[in-house]
């Protein structure tokens, strides 16, 4: 244990703080997740050293359940709240995307291979904050006694990954021929002005096949390496995430969302890679489509905002990622105190760059023309600190297992417009499922 420091603070009567300096934090990062994989409830949050404007935190882990909700659409949002405020504590969870049945008159029928609940959320025993190599550890003060114990056991963590792992057959639910009749449809919808804009996806999954999931977030992280990525365990039910995108932040009165839309692929030649980038942020059709969503966005902030203080603070900006470059716009608004952070989320959700404008018209084409229950696909992770603050991101470029079910499966898809050319459209699904193929190592 001589690899780092220790100072030691008392919080309050719930939590108690401990505060180390790490020599070397991508060690400990790669020692804490080994060490996790032992529980059945936890999840991991790492923005991979992605500065943003907005970053709180390089990583987070939260670990074991003192307290859950677990529920399906009925009355999920209004459930957690009472949950919170019950409990007055850091909570940890999910949003998936079939909650829009608790908010909107809609309904999910398709496919769901998955079985994951609609919403989940857990007050965690152990909590560990990462910034720079600052360490801060907060356990209940029930388990405060096990936090030696627990570095100790991080420390001389071993691996869990295997060697030799069995090729992946994947399988397409919605083959090329499917898919462009779809996207017909979705246009012919477009051109009589029932949408503006939807975004379509398409499920790639395996069934009957095991993986190793630290193995393949491992794989997944390296490849993309985004600012929000997320390793959630509950239970036999796993995500592994590697999304570029914010959902929704709350930081004192501010919200933050940071929509993504339009994409490009990466080069290796610098030139060449930036001459793209700049195709991309000059493309009319890539800024339409994020344009519409930022709209969208507004609209949304505005039922919880106070007066004149919904703002755009960038439009259309290119981040660059691993894989590809991205259109990332960043609306802004106030709130006042007496909003229950839980209705502010309840007002966006799900997230106008999943969905579509008009947004229900949207969800309702979706539900039609989609094979498969989205579930947690295009829902949302991330967090609510006791101040009422809280972070979120967006579920895309993840894969999703039933270890009970065997059924791996992960979801890609792309904002459809007037523009759309259906072509290159299914091309650009194909270019964002590679990421997940190449960590399930099938191609």
């Amino acid at each position: 244990m001589e690899n780092y420091c220790r100072s030691f603070i008392i919080e309050d009567v719930k939590r108690y703080s401990k505060k180390i300096h790490l020599q070397d934090p991508e060690k400990f990062k790669t020692l804490l997740l080994n060490w996790v994989q032992q529980f059945d409830i936890f999840i991991w949050l790492d923005n991979n050293d992605y500065q943003q404007k907005y970053s709180s935190y390089d990583a987070i882990l939260a670990v074991d359940e003192n307290k859950k909700i677990s529920c399906d659409c009925k009355d999920a949002f209004n459930k957690l709240k009472t949950f919170r405020n019950d409990i007055n504590d850091y909570t940890f969870g999910y949003f998936g995307y079939d909650l829009k049945n608790d908010i909107e008159n809609l309904q999910s029928r398709n496919f769901d291979g998955l079985e994951f609940s609609d919403m989940y959320f857990f007050q965690p025993k152990k909590i560990f904050f990462l910034k720079g190599n600052t360490l801060n550890i907060k356990y209940l003060s029930n388990y405060k006694s096990e936090i030696e114990i627990d570095l100790e056991n991080i420390l001389n963590t071993i691996s869990h990954f295997k060697t030799n792992s069995p090729k992946i057959n994947i399988k397409q639910r919605i083959s090329k021929k499917e898919y462009t009749k779809k996207l017909e449809n979705i246009l012919n919808h477009i051109h009589r002005g029932n949408i503006y804009e939807v975004n379509f996806c398409q499920e790639f999954y395996a069934e009957k096949t095991s993986i190793n999931p630290l193995e393949v977030y491992t794989n997944l992280n390296k490849i993309s390496s985004p600012p929000f990525a997320t390793f959630l365990k509950i239970k036999d039910k796993y995500l592994l995430s590697a999304s570029p995108e914010r959902f929704v932040k709350k930081q004192g009165n501010k919200i933050i969302s940071q929509p993504i839309k339009g994409t490009a692929r990466r080069l290796q030649n610098k030139k060449d890679d930036k001459k793209l980038a700049d195709q991309l942020f000059h493309d009319p059709k890539e800024r339409v489509e994020n344009i519409m969503i930022v709209d969208l966005v507004r609209n949304d902030l505005s039922k919880t905002a106070t007066k004149d203080s919904v703002k755009v603070e960038e439009l259309c900006k290119v981040y660059t990622f691993k894989q590809v470059h991205q259109l990332v716009s960043t609306v802004v608004s106030k709130v006042s105190d007496s909003i229950d952070p839980v209705e502010i989320i309840k007002s966006l959700f799900p997230m106008g760059s999943m969905t579509g404008a008009p947004k229900i018209s949207a969800m309702e084409i979706i539900e039609v023309q989609e094979e498969t229950k989205r579930g947690l696909y295009s829902g949302t992770v991330g967090y609510f600190d006791p101040n009422e603050d809280f972070d979120f991101n967006v579920v895309i470029r993840s894969i999703l297992y039933n270890k009970t079910k065997q059924y791996i499966s992960f979801s890609v898809g792309g904002a459809i417009t007037s523009q759309s050319v259906i072509e290159n459209e299914y091309n650009e699904c194909l270019l964002k499922a590679n990421a997940m193929k190449n960590a399930l190592k099938t191609i």
